[in-house]
């Protein structure tokens, strides 16, 4: 059917019932969306908060304001007349947070309870007031915090890529690198048509001194993102670093021809160890905003038809995302059933190949996780899924198959500790394996 506007709702009465009024609109709104919506007028009605109509218009008005000063006036008058109303102290928490003072963002947030439904939200942009004023501890505390909410709820949004980003970063400012970029891969495979995880993953690559790998990173990132010049200059900058003069020059070539002689920005690495690192923290791009799709849910409606099910975002990018949280969750059919909806129409999804991998491996079938995996890399080589491959070899006593991919990972991402800590044990363990008789070779 054509997509078209529904018939507009209207309801009708005295000034002094607007908010009955305002109510009734509501539910008629929500129930006409498929005529399945589950609660009556009298049980929406119940759920409703009783509020005061000069505190809601406050609080209309300021949603709407567009001079800031303005917004938050109107705002606070909304909170003063009704101070257990969450509505306007979460929206003052916003308004705080879009002028960039933190601090007060921060009080706003503090105040939002637990049983508000937006109270995962408050946690995020907490976080993210955190990380703004360089308190990563705090920052990670607020992380792990939405995760284990998020967790209890039965919601899937604790993996979701923005939360697993602005945790990696609040982890690495700490000095936790290699926890970081195991959560950052874990973001960039949810979100694959996403520049920002490789980005990042690119950034510590080059913090750690490993141009090689922040190369690769960055090559994945400007990829995701050709019409970005800063992924373009830091894919140049790292190949410089690498001592890839040609391939530093074929890069700095396109880009004249994408972006000008003069459209790449500059940035300066060099320098004592602080200034490199405190350019590299600037650099680093902190998700301000969160997919709440995840997080809130109307209660128990019917399903929306296929045309709405499409524009919800059936894109594969999307079902890759859905389909890493079904298997973070457990659910592995949900989990198969999403990646197989990719590969139906991208037959070579290197993440689509690669769930599909992790699935077959949690069943036991190692043969077929095999297969998977190899049309990952056939795809798109990677240090993380090659690492993988070499365990599945080494389950299947296969070591000189586990130590050639091992040998492959370390190669492409020579600080890759997962990958570095398998090979260490195939390489000790060579000798071993070719003692004639238990004998000492």
């Amino acid at each position: 059917n054509p997509l078209a506007l529904r018939p507009p709702v209207q309801e009708s009465g005295p000034l002094e019932s607007l908010m009955d009024l305002h109510t009734r609109l509501l539910w008629r709104t929500l129930s006409s969306r498929d005529g399945h919506y589950v609660l009556s007028l009298a049980d929406f009605t119940r759920r409703q908060r009783p509020l005061r109509l000069d505190a809601f218009e406050q609080y209309a008005r300021g949603l709407q304001a567009s001079d800031p000063e303005a917004k938050l006036r109107q705002l606070h008058e909304a909170a003063r007349l009704e101070p257990d109303w969450w509505d306007p102290i979460f929206a003052l928490g916003e308004a705080y947070f879009a002028k960039k003072d933190y601090n007060a963002a921060l009080a706003w947030f503090f105040k939002v309870p637990k049983t508000y439904d937006r109270h995962a939200e408050a946690l995020f942009f907490s976080g993210v007031c955190r990380l703004q004023l360089n308190q990563a501890d705090r920052a990670e505390e607020d992380f792990r915090t939405l995760q284990e909410t998020l967790k209890s709820a039965g919601a899937n949004g604790a993996g979701s890529p923005e939360i697993l980003n602005d945790l990696a970063i609040a982890q690495a400012r700490q000095g936790k690198v290699v926890a970081a970029q195991a959560i950052l891969r874990r973001a960039a495979e949810l979100a694959p048509g996403e520049d920002d995880y490789s980005f990042n993953l690119g950034l510590l690559a080059l913090q750690n001194d490993d141009a090689t790998a922040a190369a690769a990173f960055f090559r994945q990132a400007a990829e995701r993102e050709p019409d970005s010049a800063q992924d373009r200059a830091l894919l140049i900058l790292s190949l410089e670093k690498a001592e890839k003069t040609g391939e530093a020059d074929q890069e700095r070539e396109a880009a004249k021809e994408a972006f000008g002689p003069s459209g790449l920005p500059v940035i300066q690495l060099d320098g004592p160890p602080d200034k490199r690192n405190e350019t590299l923290a600037r650099l680093t791009r902190i998700k301000t905003e969160l997919d709440v799709s995840a997080l809130r849910a109307e209660p128990a409606e019917a399903p929306a038809n296929a045309d709405s099910a499409a524009l919800a975002g059936d894109t594969p990018a999307a079902r890759i995302r859905r389909g890493r949280q079904e298997l973070a969750s457990g659910n592995m059919d949900a989990a198969e059933k999403e990646f197989r909806a990719v590969l139906a129409v991208e037959a070579s999804n290197a993440a689509a190949h690669r769930g599909l991998a992790e699935i077959a491996r949690h069943k036991g079938k190692m043969d077929d996780a095999v297969k998977e995996l190899q049309a990952s890399l056939a795809a798109r080589d990677s240090a993380e899924v090659r690492t993988m491959l070499a365990k599945i070899y080494l389950e299947q006593k296969k070591p000189e198959l586990a130590r050639a991919e091992a040998e492959k990972a370390v190669k492409l991402a020579p600080n890759y500790a997962e990958a570095k800590q398998l090979l260490e044990h195939l390489q000790n363990s060579k000798p071993a394996e070719k003692k004639p008789g238990g004998g000492a070779p």
